[in-house]
Parts: structure tokens; C-alpha cells; sequence
């Protein structure tokens, strides 16, 4: 039997002409918790943490557009409009913020970004299990270093006086190199920093990915004459695109975030010029001067770079047929 035209484009029986769900959506929300109260318990902790500590301050990004005083308040700071912002816009510190802040992101996205997914590969051609579990052990371990002990064993190694490196290429009859006050090794010392701590634990995401592709494929893929090496390209990349491609969204997502403990604990005044970052320069600014509208500008200024990337490179990606974040 054929079906009108009114028919084939008629709203949902679920839905209200108005578009909004109807009240068996709420109660099925209600039953579900009956059934299953100890699985919201459990939820609960992190929905009030994202509650309490990401939606709720968001209403504090006002202060941008005024001139925020603690003693007024919110609601009795005069308005300024997007004075702030244009005053950072025309002062010389935004492009040097913007330079280093991007040339260590940039350095981070070309070496540190692909380096988990080349141990990933690396560990899963592994034959002992007993290895593979050793090695990843130790890769894993300087994740649960906090900044304060990486940047504190870099100065035991680095430092020029007392430097490990520095005692062994002395008596090799080297000349002692001054690593830590040198403004041009200072962007390639804080990745290689990064990769270190950082490369063992993003493998995680890779390796659990890899352990998904079915066994059969690779079976197929020997039948066929391929070797490891073929297997690797023809089959484990192409099952980890999907993961790469959403890592690579939140990525962009956080270019505008280098991390502010680590760059604050090697911040020295030789490589000041290199060094100062956007989240640096509002510690300096916000909490060091008070000046909170100012430096509100600048994070929402951060922010709002971040979600246009995202949104950019989601597009992109669906575009090439890639499944997005979103």
C-alpha cells in the first residue's frame, strides 16, 4: 500500500507538536533510578564535580566585559564592553604570548602526539608477554610524577654546576652546556619533558584499541603474504585511525594550553622572552596584580580558540569521512 506524502513526513508519535519530549521520558528516568539507584550513586560524585567546578564558575566569565572589583561584586561592577580585550589585542606581550604558546604546542603536536601511537605499535609486536608487561611498567611510571620531581630531576641532570650531564661531559673534556638559561633549547627541553612523563600512558587508548581489531584479519593478512611490517600498515593503522582522529580534535581543542605548572617551575629570567605562555602571563596578571578582568579576558579568549579548532577540525574530519567527536 502506497504511503502520502503527510505520512512520510509526519512528526514523531513520541513528540509533542511543539518538538519537546513527552513526560514518559521523565518517567522512564524515573524508573531507571528505582531500578538502578546504586549506578547514579556511583555517578553522582562526578556529575557534581563538573556541576560544582566547570558549570557553575562559568557565570564568572561576565567579568571579562567589566571592570570587576571583589568589593562590588558581580552585580555592581561597572560594564566595559570588550575594552579588555581590545587592550590585550594592541599590547606586545599578545603576540609573544601567542608565539610561544603556539611554538610549544606546535613542537608537542609534530613529536609528542605521534610517539604513543609509535610504542603502541612497537609494544604490540612484542612475542613475551612477560616483557611487554615490564616495559610497559616502566613507560607508565613517570605519569604518576607530579611537575614539581620531573622539573626537580632535570635540574639534577641539566644544571651547568652541579649537573650530572654537565660532570660527564666535563670529564670527557667537553665544555660544561648551560641547558636550562639557553632561550634556544628552551621549547625542545620542555617537550622532550612532556614526551617523557606523558608518551607511556598515552599508549593506553592505542594499545586497547589495537587488542580490539579481530585476530582473523591479521590470520587473512599472512595467508596473503603479508609480513609484520605489512600488517602493522595494513591493518593496525588503519583500525587506529578513528582513535587518532577524535585524540587529534581534543588535542586542537587544548592548543592554547601548554600547562601551567611545568612552564611555571622552569620559568627562569634568561628565557623569560621564550617562556611566558598565555597561562603564566594571567597568573602574573590575575593573581599576582588583581587584575581579574583583564586576565578573565584573556582565558576567555583562550577558550573561545579552543572551541572554534574543535568545532573546525570535527567538520574537517566528517568531511574526509572520519567519525567525529560529535
Amino acid at each position: 500500500m502506497e504511503r502520502s506524502d503527510s505520512t512520510l513526513y509526519a512528526k514523531p508519535a513520541s513528540l509533542d507538536p511543539s518538538g519537546t519530549p513527552p513526560r514518559s521520558y521523565l518517567r522512564r528516568l524515573l524508573r531507571d533510578l528505582r531500578r538502578d539507584p546504586y549506578l547514579y550513586l556511583l555517578a553522582l560524585p562526578g556529575i557534581l564535580f563538573f556541576l560544582v567546578f566547570k558549570y557553575i564558575p562559568m557565570w564568572g566569565v561576565v567579568i571579562a566585559f567589566q571592570n570587576y572589583s571583589p568589593l562590588a561584586g558581580i552585580t555592581g561592577s561597572p560594564w566595559v564592553g570588550l575594552e579588555h580585550f581590545r587592550t590585550f589585542f594592541e599590547t606586545p606581550d599578545f603576540w609573544l604570548l601567542f608565539r610561544n604558546t603556539m611554538a610549544i604546542n606546535l613542537l608537542n603536536l609534530v613529536f609528542f602526539f605521534p610517539l604513543p601511537i609509535v610504542i603502541a605499535l612497537m609494544l604490540n609486536e612484542l612475542r613475551s608477554a612477560l616483557y611487554k608487561r615490564i616495559i610497559q611498567s616502566v613507560l607508565y611510571l613517570p605519569h604518576f610524577l607530579s611537575w614539581v620531581i620531573i622539573v626537580g630531576l632535570t635540574f639534577t641532570l641539566l644544571a651547568k654546576g652541579e649537573g650530572l650531564v654537565n660532570h660527564l661531559l666535563e670529564a670527557a673534556g667537553r665544555e660544561r652546556i648551560d641547558f636550562l638559561t639557553n632561550p634556544d633549547t628552551f621549547w625542545l627541553l620542555v617537550t622532550a619533558q612532556s614526551m617523557w612523563k606523558e608518551a607511556g600512558w598515552g599508549t593506553i587508548v592505542f594499545l586497547a584499541a589495537i587488542a580490539g581489531i579481530d585476530p582473523q584479519v591479521y590470520e587473512a593478512a599472512r595467508m596473503d603474504g603479508a609480513s609484520r611490517l605489512r600488517q602493522m600498515w595494513h591493518v593496525t593503522l588503519p583500525a587506529l585511525r578513528g582513535v587518532i582522529v577524535i585524540l587529534l580534535i581534543l588535542r586542537l581543542g587544548d592548543i592554547m594550553d601548554v600547562g601551567f605548572e611545568q612552564i611555571f617551575l622552569m620559568y627562569n629570567g634568561a628565557v623569560s622572552e621564550v617562556a611566558e605562555v598565555f597561562d603564566t602571563y594571567v597568573y602574573r596578571i590575575g593573581i599576582q596584580r588583581g587584575q581579574f578582568s583583564y586576565s578573565t579576558a584573556i582565558g576567555l579568549f583562550k577558550s573561545l580558540i579552543g572551541l572554534v579548532l574543535v568545532l573546525a577540525a570535527n567538520r574537517l574530519a566528517k568531511k574526509l569521512g572520519q567519525d567525529g567527536i560529535f
